[in-house]
Formats: structure tokens, sequence, C-alpha cells
């Protein structure tokens, strides 16, 4: 809340929106949804707002008001890795266009992590092999206990041409936001106790924000526009 611009209206705190996940959460919770529904993708492009310190503020790479070619996939655990590899070959897809290179790393539970350990394993097992399949053993490292608080992710580290090392794209796992916003889907199952089951949530990022990749392609092509 420190980093969102809040105000009042009539009496009531209202803030400009500083990210979409957590309204992508309540059009997944705005009817009731089966297993045959998912995977579900919602993509937004809509204008984002943070109250940055002045001094952290740098050209078109950090601002207050930005947007980010955001993505929020819906899904069960068993579709994981069909979804992540799907998404690394968008990644392939956008940054062969750019004419840049990147290198892929799986970044694991942190010491701080919320959720049960054997999720976390599953998950992390699951992205594993994702990047198996995308690129082949071997061809991507582990940087351990890096994740994020809620979730495994995808370190995607994108090369200029003047080799120098961008933080851009991303896909991250997210087990606590379905949580908190207490999401369901009808499993199909009669059992007592099993009618219902969290799905999972991925983040995915192609650009992360648009300003700052405009910059990074700015200098990445040196003015020389392809």
């Amino acid at each position: 809340k420190d980093a969102m611009f809040c105000f009042d209206v009539e009496g009531k705190e209202w803030a400009m929106k500083p990210m979409n996940c957590p309204g992508h959460c309540l059009m997944f919770a705005g009817k009731i949804r089966s297993y045959r529904d998912l995977p579900i993708r919602y993509a937004d492009f809509g204008v984002l707002h943070r109250n940055e310190l002045s001094g952290a503020l740098t050209g078109l790479t950090r601002v207050r008001r930005f947007q980010q070619d955001d993505g929020h996939i819906f899904c069960t655990e068993d579709q994981i890795e069909t979804e992540v590899v799907a998404t690394l070959d968008f990644v392939k897809s956008v940054y062969k266009t750019f004419g840049m290179t990147y290198k892929l790393e799986l970044s694991t539970r942190p010491k701080k992590a919320l959720g049960d350990i054997e999720l976390w394993d599953r998950a992390e097992a699951a992205l594993a092999r994702a990047l198996d399949a995308f690129i082949g053993k071997g061809e991507w490292k582990v940087n351990p206990e890096d994740g994020a608080f809620y979730g495994p992710k995808i370190d995607i580290k994108v090369m200029d041409a003047m080799e120098r090392v961008h933080q851009c794209a991303t896909i991250q796992l997210d087990f606590q936001l379905p949580i908190r916003f207490e999401l369901q889907y009808n499993t199909g199952k009669k059992e007592k106790g099993q009618e219902f089951a969290r799905p999972v949530l991925v983040h995915r990022a192609m650009l992360g924000s648009v300003e700052r990749m405009f910059a990074v392609l700015c200098e990445h092509y040196g003015g020389k526009w392809p």
C-alpha cells in the first residue's frame, strides 16, 4: 500500500490500480467454474500506477505510470507443465523477433515460503520438466531459494546487443492468491470433500513493463530500428 496512489472519495478510500492480478482473480470468481473450463487465460494491457520514490525514477526504465503485457493462467496442478511450455514457446517467438538471446533459470522455494512443502516440490518438478522439454537437460540452471514467497518461478534473463542482462519476461506460479480470493473449481468428483479444488495461478509477461522494454530496445538497436 505504501507504493500505491490512494485518495478519499466521499468518505471512502480509493486507489489507482498497481497490478492486474487481483482483478483477474475477481473475474475468475465471478461465476462457478468447472474443471472442463480450465485452463482459463486472461491477458491485460491495462494502465498501472505505482507511487515510486522520486529518487528511484529513471527515464523509461522506472516510471510511475506504465503498462504491462500481463497474463494470468488459471489451471489445474496437472496442467502446469503444458501451460509453462506453451508460455516458453511464446517467449522464444517474441525474443527471436527482437534478435535477442536469453538464459533460463529455475528459482526454487525460499526459506520464508508460504504453503505446503509437498505442493512446492511438485510445482518445482513440473517447472523442471517443462524446462527440460523446452530447452533440454543441462541447458538451464537452478537458483536455490530465490523463488517468490508464493511460488517457484522461471527467471528469463535477456541479453541485449552489448551482452547486458535484463529481467523482462517472467513466468511465476502462485498458490497464495487463489487461497486469499477463495478461488475454486468443480472437480467433477462425487467423493465428499473432493468436489472442489483450488486452481494454480500462473503469472506471465513477455515484455514486462512496455515502457522499460522500449528503453531496452532503444539501446539494443542503437537507434537503428529494424
